[in-house]
């Protein structure tokens, strides 16, 4: 029966093929814009772990409540919860870093040219956070591995936003561009910042090492990175240094329950008053963007569906309007309405096959074409371009997801069709002209 559906398909090569590219072109279609909503994904879920891990631990009402108040809702103690996690035998076999960090708020001064702007503040361990950005879970950065910009040494110096730097008249000794005109010129990237968790405001001085894009304006406008300890002398003043997070990078994505489980029969076992949170609620743009590329997905997928069960089933009526007087031979000779039946729903699905298969080869063709000819884009998020990437790593069930709908498709709609030719009468189908 397969070798006559074949046959039968190979008889009008010209409607066959055009039917066939209508799917060759779905499969493409479906195959590029999945491989390219993985690479956004593992790129954005890369990304997000470099910058503030795959969970980090709070003092219960931080997440809701501590940027207004950081010294109420930060960290005491925080070193020895540090050791307690670096030392629990399971938490061990899990994790790649465990870091404290501060985030903070005040205002930043140059007074070499009577400048100042509010600012956004992290105060990091630059070790800790240079080995957070060697995380490459999916394999997918192809050696890149940005720095901070800071040593565990230098402890007054820092890293600004581009816009920050600007505002606050930096240009000329960070040597950047885009500079306003007549800005005067200094030797020294030096500026003051003020801040404080409460009572009288502390003050720092900081040595800018360089001005760095944060991929929004926002950002680059108030940004400012800077060592740990600073960042503790700024908010604290000789206060009880404390730390307002708790940063946990884990070695896979895949351990975020075991360790959220783990780490939450820790503390409660020392009566820590902590919470946990995951990447997923510290940036919850990353759900609503997948969230629509999934729509998207599903939209093409819903379009594509719908001109191929179409043509099929045009194509396979066609067929058995041609084929009326072979129809009835064949049923005049014995062969059942079932046996007629598949036969249609054999070709229709020989015809979906042919067609998955061709467009899945020219998808996977494409997609070396592109990774290869290095298209840069900036995507959203991203202060600098970067390379145009579809991933194919780990995508073998979206290639046998788009084959087999596909094919099941292209058979599906060749049911009209097959009940049609199966239902002939055997003495009309014979004399039929």
């Amino acid at each position: 029966m397969f070798k006559i559906a074949f046959r039968n398909v190979l008889r009008n090569g010209r409607r066959s093929l055009m039917t066939a590219m209508a799917i060759v072109v779905g499969a493409t279609a479906l195959v590029l814009l999945g491989e390219y909503s993985a690479m956004i994904k593992v790129g954005m879920e890369t990304g997000i772990i470099r910058g503030m891990g795959h969970l980090q631990v709070f003092k219960t009402g931080y997440f809701a409540y501590g940027s207004g108040k950081p010294g109420t809702y930060s960290i005491a103690g925080y070193d020895a919860v540090l050791e307690s996690i670096r030392k629990d035998p399971e938490m061990a076999t899990m994790i790649r870093v465990v870091t404290p960090s501060i985030s903070l708020g005040g205002i930043a001064g140059n007074a070499a040219v009577d400048k100042s702007k509010t600012f956004f503040g992290a105060g990091l361990i630059p070790s800790d956070k240079d080995k957070m950005n060697t995380w490459d879970g999916y394999n997918v950065t192809n050696g890149d591995r940005p720095k901070s910009g800071l040593t565990d040494s230098e402890i007054d110096h820092a890293v600004v936003g581009v816009g920050l730097a600007r505002i606050l008249g930096l240009c000329t000794p960070l040597k950047m561009s885009k500079c306003p005109a007549g800005e005067a010129a200094q030797k020294s990237a030096k500026l003051e910042l003020l801040s404080g968790s409460g009572g009288a405001p502390n003050i720092v001085t900081i040595t800018v090492n360089k001005a760095s894009g944060q991929g929004a304006k926002e950002m680059d406008d108030s940004y400012i990175a800077m060592h740990f300890t600073l960042a503790q002398q700024l908010l604290y003043g000789g206060g009880e240094h404390k730390a307002t997070a708790i940063i946990v990078q884990l070695k896979n994505t895949a351990d975020i329950p075991r360790a959220k489980a783990r780490l939450g029969k820790l503390f409660a076992a020392r009566h820590l008053d902590l919470e946990l949170r995951d990447f997923n609620e510290l940036y919850p743009a990353y759900k609503q963007i997948l969230g629509y590329f999934m729509a998207m997905f599903a939209f093409i997928g819903i379009v594509m569906a719908i001109i191929v069960g179409f043509t099929i089933a045009n194509t396979m009526s066609m067929s058995v309007m041609e084929r009326t007087n072979e129809i009835g031979t064949a049923r005049a000779m014995g062969v059942r309405r079932g046996g007629i039946h598949r036969q249609f729903l054999l070709e229709g699905a020989i015809l979906g096959a042919l067609g998955a298969t061709a467009g899945i080869a020219i998808a996977l063709g494409v997609t070396t074409l592109i990774n290869h000819a290095h298209i840069t884009y900036t995507p959203p998020g991203n202060a600098s371009p970067v390379d145009l990437y579809l991933l194919t790593k780990g995508t073998q069930s979206l290639l046998a997801t788009v084959w087999l709908v596909l094919t099941a498709l292209a058979a599906l709609a060749s049911i009209v069709p097959a009940n049609r030719a199966s239902r002939m009468n055997v003495v009309d189908a014979l004399r039929h002209v």
